[in-house]
């Protein structure tokens, strides 16, 4: 028996239940690519969050380790001196991008405090955050210096605690100077005496030598870790204009000790934006009472802080805003003549006021987005970090 073939009709109908199977299935693998491409965007800029978020916090959870402790019950001279600190300190000129507009982007003596935002201050416009602290030894006790030391030694009433390489701050109350030097060699009593020699060895200040430091009863000795282990804290941290979380060793340890070159180092992509503010304490009690706006000038902007001890023992929090970007162009149901924008603005710091409750200046922040970042998706974390230094000895 002879089998009849496919009329036109039929293969018509055929082909066209096919096209329509196709696009049916072509459109639910689009729908599935985009929305993994999506969420894996998505996901991305989490992660880059995350991590950032995580290295931020620890900085400046540890903020003031090591000097916090010499603000109180007295003052030896540590908060708010001109840090000298052999060739790292004063910096030769402006910091290396993104951090070359911190201190207005000259030459500039930097001063020793826990934490400082320099308000817009990084090359992305974002804001810079300094953190200093360390691993003191003993507790970061500052030891006063007993007398009859020279260019070359410190003589303390103990060594305690001290070991080669170990940096220290040499500084006196009422001098606007304070030395970085660095211990190779100790005597142990009679007369414990620190030797000071090596790549941070400070000789000499604008207003203050190690000689004149040495020979005073009234100069101060303050721990702040070790050189070979890298555990003192002076960092910079901003945000460039490529989306990349830096940061910056002050003291240029990989560089001095390391034998690397002086460099900035990439923390997180992604990130948009970084602002902060400070969370203070008003009435010394060691509770937060209000926000404030390290762009507010005359009051908390960096120069002022920076030359204030006073303001710098209220600062007890910081909040940290960042705004990460994905990195997949989303047409979001749109065309690539006219994709329809994602999100055109992000808002951060919401309902928070520079004053006790509700009173004070609105510190809310909206930044709108130009159109060709509005094809984007973003995220913004917000947290606040405890300076733990300065909690424990609030209201010394």
């Amino acid at each position: 028996m002879k089998q009849q073939g496919m009329t036109l009709v039929e293969l018509l109908v055929a082909v066209t239940i096919g096209l329509g199977i196709t696009l049916a299935i072509s459109s639910v693998l689009i729908a599935s690519e985009n929305h993994k491409r999506t969420t894996t965007s998505t996901n991305d800029a989490q992660q880059s969050g995350s991590y950032a978020y995580y290295a931020l916090d620890k900085a400046v959870r540890g903020a003031g380790s090591a000097i916090a402790g010499s603000a109180f019950p007295v003052d030896v001279g540590v908060l708010g001196c001109h840090i000298n600190a052999s060739s790292a300190l004063p910096h030769g000129g402006a910091f290396p991008a993104p951090f070359a507009g911190f201190l207005g982007g000259a030459a500039s003596t930097l001063n020793v405090a826990p934490v400082l935002i320099g308000k817009s201050q990084s090359l992305g416009g974002s804001d810079v955050i300094m953190i200093m602290g360390g691993s003191g030894s003993a507790g970061g006790v500052s030891r006063q210096i007993t007398g009859g030391g020279s260019a070359i030694t410190a003589t303390l009433d103990n060594s305690v605690g001290f070991a080669n390489n170990d940096l220290i701050l040499v500084s006196q109350s009422g001098v606007a100077d304070c030395l970085v030097e660095q211990v190779q060699g100790i005597v142990v009593p009679p007369n414990p005496t620190l030797n000071l020699v090596g790549v941070y060895y400070t000789p000499t200040a604008a207003s203050a030598t190690m000689a004149t430091l040495a020979a005073s009863t009234s100069a101060y000795v303050t721990p702040l870790g070790n050189a070979t282990a890298n555990n003192v804290q002076f960092m910079l941290y901003g945000v460039d204009d490529k989306r990349t979380l830096y940061s910056y060793d002050l003291l240029q340890n990989q560089h001095l000790v390391g034998g690397a070159a002086d460099s900035v180092q990439a923390v997180a992509d992604g990130i948009v934006q970084m602002s902060a503010l400070y969370g203070i304490d008003i009435n010394g009690d060691g509770i937060q009472d209000q926000w404030a706006d390290p762009g507010d000038a005359g009051n908390w902007d960096v120069t002022t802080v920076m030359n204030s001890p006073a303001k710098m023992k209220q600062i007890v929090s910081v909040r940290i805003a960042l705004v990460v970007r994905g990195e997949y162009y989303d047409l979001n149901g749109g065309t690539p003549a006219a994709p329809k924008p994602v999100t055109t603005s992000y808002t951060y710091f919401n309902n928070l006021r520079s004053g006790p409750c509700c009173a004070g200046t609105v510190l809310t922040q909206t930044v709108n987005l130009p159109v060709a970042d509005q094809q984007f998706r973003y995220r913004v974390f917000e947290f606040t970090v405890p300076l733990r230094n300065m909690l424990l000895l609030a209201g010394g």
